[in-house]
């Protein structure tokens, strides 16, 4: 298998109350199952084998962290999480060995293992600028029943993204004007509709989007092409936001531990 450098945005906060009761207001420094989700994320890049430099972007209190200290380098974070993601690429481009592709994976995954990495990338087509999992209500429901999640409803099924992303360095690079457009909008539903287009919102109502009319819309937005990897594995896309998904992420990796013999 190739091997990438990889992107890890760390700066993602939680609300104070949730923070108190976690011990930290930082998503990467969370800790279930006796390990942070910053850690996780570096154990299952590690893992896998195909990650070359990693680079952690956050706050004093998160790269100063153990964890983040096993990254190749550490930055400090920019004013958004597009910002971030340039800085680390801009960083790895430095280096001599630059990958051509880079991976970027969020640091707030409490069940990211190497098989679910792994098996994305076996399915990224290698003349794609970005590639993007997708994952099937169907099967994220299987997999985390009783949780809450945002899916879209196109022709042929209902599916949600997944948390990691494989892109062409220079692309991601030509495209950062665009990229930051779209994270300005992101929360403005009258925004991302005038983004997307007339006729790409008149199928989504009508449920006739395909996912082939997903990546076009990356090309025309991005100017890059781009590829959904569908069938992802749900891990990729289970993520912490709130005390409710701390909870149940818990309360499975309680289930997971072995009976104690008293």
């Amino acid at each position: 298998m190739p091997t990438y450098d990889a992107i890890l945005p760390a700066g993602g906060k939680i609300d104070p109350e949730f923070a108190k009761l976690v011990g930290t207001e930082y998503k990467a420094l969370i800790e279930i199952g006796g390990k942070t989700l910053l850690g996780r994320a570096l154990d299952a890049l590690a893992a896998t084998g195909a990650a070359k430099h990693t680079v952690v972007i956050g706050p004093a209190e998160v790269i100063e962290h153990a964890d983040a200290k096993r990254a190749t380098f550490r930055l400090p974070p920019g004013q958004t999480g597009p910002d971030n993601i340039y800085r680390g690429l801009d960083h790895l481009l430095r280096e001599p060995d630059a990958s051509k592709k880079m991976l970027i994976v969020t640091t707030d995954l409490p069940f990211l293992e190497a098989g679910a990495i792994t098996a994305f990338l076996e399915k990224c087509p290698a003349d794609r600028d970005i590639c993007v999992p997708l994952i099937r209500e169907a099967d994220f429901n299987k997999r985390f029943p009783g949780t809450t999640a945002t899916f879209v409803k196109l022709k042929d099924d209902s599916w949600t993204t997944g948390n990691i992303f494989l892109l062409n360095a220079e692309a991601l690079r030509r495209s950062k004007p665009h990229i930051e457009r779209v994270f300005e909008n992101r929360k403005s539903k009258m925004g991302m509709a005038r983004l997307l287009g007339p006729v790409f919102v008149y199928k989504w109502l009508r449920k006739k989007l395909t996912l082939n009319d997903l990546e076009a819309k990356i090309l025309s937005m991005l100017h890059c092409s781009g590829a959904a990897i569908t069938d992802s594995d749900p891990a990729l896309h289970y993520d912490i936001d709130a005390l409710d998904d701390y909870e149940y992420s818990t309360g499975l990796y309680k289930e997971r531990e072995p009976e104690r013999v008293s």
